[in-house]
């Protein structure tokens, strides 16, 4: 309540959930734990990168090559400071 940078609602939090509740009433939600899980990280990856101004499809291009060539060096989700 004291910081004026720490906005008073948390619109910006629901907004980033509005694509997860999105594709669950499409898709008529998981069969599963693990696949709901799945689903869970895919978009996480998915609205952080939309976040940090990243193409997902970049990013998810970066992270099939490297893992398919056993790279070290994999893409990070973490803003580089």
């Amino acid at each position: 309540m004291d910081n004026p940078e720490v906005p008073p609602d948390n619109n910006q939090a629901e907004r980033s959930l509005r694509l997860a509740v999105t594709k669950r009433k499409v898709s008529g939600g998981s069969r599963s734990m693990e696949r709901f899980q799945h689903t869970a990280n895919l978009l996480t990856v998915v609205q952080t990168c939309r976040r940090q101004g990243r193409s997902v499809i970049d990013f998810f291009a970066q992270a099939i090559i490297a893992d398919s060539n056993n790279y070290q060096s994999r893409p990070s989700l973490l803003p580089q400071y």
